[in-house]
């Protein structure tokens, strides 16, 4: 008997089409449904960061999120290049209650251990500090306004 094949799999973003499907999931999610400026939810360490992705078994996207390190993490992380900083994590609508929010965080996880990186340190909406905690992160600062949206500080050792 062979063992199901998962619904979905996550993946380093490899080429521009993935780049491309990771940027339409972050514009269907974050533009279209939170209503986030499109000019602020684009910027330029979208260049260096790297990039995971969700696909279901016929290709189509799912959800996404990225990883900063580096100097282009230090701003979010208090200056420590031992800390990459997740963010822009989106499921799409159709695949949420699917575990791949968890999927893409572990990825990135995944991938932050790749680059020798200590902790993953993140902003969370304060709604989904929930989700974060159950994955092992824990909050810390006061809330602030990322966006519009109240959000959280959060680090998880890895």
């Amino acid at each position: 008997m062979t063992a199901p094949t998962a619904p979905y799999s996550t993946r380093r973003a490899l080429d521009e089409s993935d780049l491309a499907a990771c940027f339409q999931v972050r514009k269907d999610v974050f533009v279209g449904e939170q209503q986030v400026p499109e000019d602020i939810e684009y910027d330029t360490h979208d260049a260096t960061a790297v990039h995971v992705l969700a696909v279901a078994a016929d290709g189509s996207a799912l959800g996404t999120g990225r990883l900063l390190h580096g100097e282009a993490a230090a701003g979010k992380t208090g200056g420590d290049h031992t800390v990459g900083s997740l963010g822009r994590l989106a499921v799409t609508r159709e695949a949420r209650g699917l575990g791949v929010g968890a999927a893409l965080v572990r990825a990135i996880e995944d991938e932050a251990r790749a680059l020798g990186l200590a902790a993953v340190d993140l902003h969370a909406q304060t709604q989904a500090l929930g989700f974060y905690e159950r994955l092992g992160y824990t909050a810390y600062g006061p809330e602030f306004p990322d966006a519009g949206m109240p959000h959280r500080a959060m680090r998880r050792a890895l």
